[in-house]
């Protein structure tokens, strides 16, 4: 064995690549060191911040630890491994390209903060709109959390290649083209997009909304990117694109404070001038007896082909279909029994038909000729 052989003298004369061992170790030391350092001054903080949220009601330091919560550890440990790195002797260009990863590992950093606060913030918003009974918004939440998203890693992105001497304006400029190849090929579907964004923001509906148009009616379940999904009343589920059903007249009953009725009787011919005139005073007492009406008019309306028509409207406090039908079924039973205590009937469908004898046949002139079924003898 070399007695002149000493550990620290070959740790500062042996190399790796252009690097002395020794170096390269302290770096690591000094990596490993500065991650702890890191790691353990989040953890303390977080919890600091904890205890101090745990005392207040604002929800805004409550916001700020769930966004610091999602701290990388990997981004750390590059962060300190870049460090340790700059310690070392390094060539001009490799300098270069430790300054290059440290702005990719803080972009990437903050945006990973922004698409956790998006996130938060978009969940608080679902929770908001929950509390209050405006029920869940599937087609904003959709569309705001993906252009959110979309924008901010966008961003980090371009700033990263711009960092490394990339011309993102070349890059741009392609991506401009590109983006109208892309939208003349998919106009459809990007027509449904910007269809389900008018209904997110317009809000002519929301899940949970009874709605009709044209032969479809139902309970909307979802509205997508593309479609809406609406659960009909016989059971199946109806998919219909965003764009079809913007171009539709929908009416919604969810939002339905009253039901404005409007319906009609007749009753017969002959039915005095003065029964007919006591009509509308009794379908009046009749409607006003319940609390859940409000009676509005009642008139005689026209002489129809086979019956005096009547047309009556009253309001229904309750939008409830059920409550209607109830209604509207106690006021047939009360009228029949009320118009048939006067002697009143309901009329139906009639025809009158007047028959007419024609004329009985002129009898024949005197002289006029032989008459049928005579007969004589000749005189010989």
């Amino acid at each position: 064995m070399n007695s002149d052989f000493s550990p620290l003298l070959w740790l500062q004369h042996t190399t790796i690549a252009g690097l002395s061992v020794s170096s390269i170790a302290i770096a690591s030391m000094v990596a490993l060191l500065v991650y702890l350092a890191m790691a353990t001054t989040v953890r303390i903080a977080l919890h600091r911040l904890a205890s101090i949220a745990g005392r207040t009601a604002n929800r805004a330091d409550d916001f700020f630890i769930e966004v610091l919560s999602g701290t990388s550890q990997w981004l750390m440990a590059l962060a300190a491994l870049l460090i340790g790195v700059g310690m070392l002797d390094l060539a001009d260009r490799w300098a270069a390209r430790v300054g290059q990863l440290w702005f990719v590992a803080l972009a990437l950093q903050l945006a990973l903060w922004a698409n956790r606060a998006v996130t938060i913030g978009l969940r608080r918003h679902a929770e908001r709109n929950a509390s209050v009974g405006q029920g869940p918004q599937s087609a904003a939440t959709t569309l705001v959390s993906w252009g959110l998203r979309t924008m901010l890693w966008a961003v980090a992105l371009l700033a990263m290649l711009s960092n490394m001497g990339v011309n993102i304006t070349a890059f741009v400029a392609s991506l401009g083209v590109g983006g109208i190849a892309i939208a003349l090929a998919a106009q459809n579907i990007l027509g449904d997009l910007f269809a389900s964004i008018a209904i997110a923001t317009d809000k002519p509906f929301e899940v949970g909304d009874f709605i009709t148009l044209g032969s479809v009616a139902g309970t909307v379940e979802m509205v997508g990117v593309k479609t809406t999904r609406i659960r009909s009343l016989s059971g199946e589920q109806i998919v219909m694109s965003n764009t079809e059903m913007l171009k539709q007249t929908v009416s919604n009953f969810k939002r339905l404070q009253e039901r404005r009725i409007v319906f009609g009787f007749g009753v017969t011919y002959d039915t005095t001038a003065e029964q007919a005139e006591a009509i509308p005073a009794l379908v009046k007492g009749i409607i006003e007896a319940s609390d859940k009406l409000r009676f509005d008019r009642a008139h005689f309306k026209k002489f129809g082909d086979s019956s005096l028509d009547y047309e009556v409207v009253y309001i229904v406090r309750d939008p409830a279909y059920g409550i209607y039908m109830d209604e509207q079924q106690r006021i047939n039973l009360a009228l029949m029994r009320e118009l048939a205590a006067q002697g009143i009937g309901f009329a139906f469908p009639t025809r009158t038909v007047h028959l007419v004898a024609p004329a009985a046949p002129a009898a024949p002139a005197a002289g006029s000729g032989i008459g049928i079924g005579q007969a004589g003898v000749l005189p010989g």
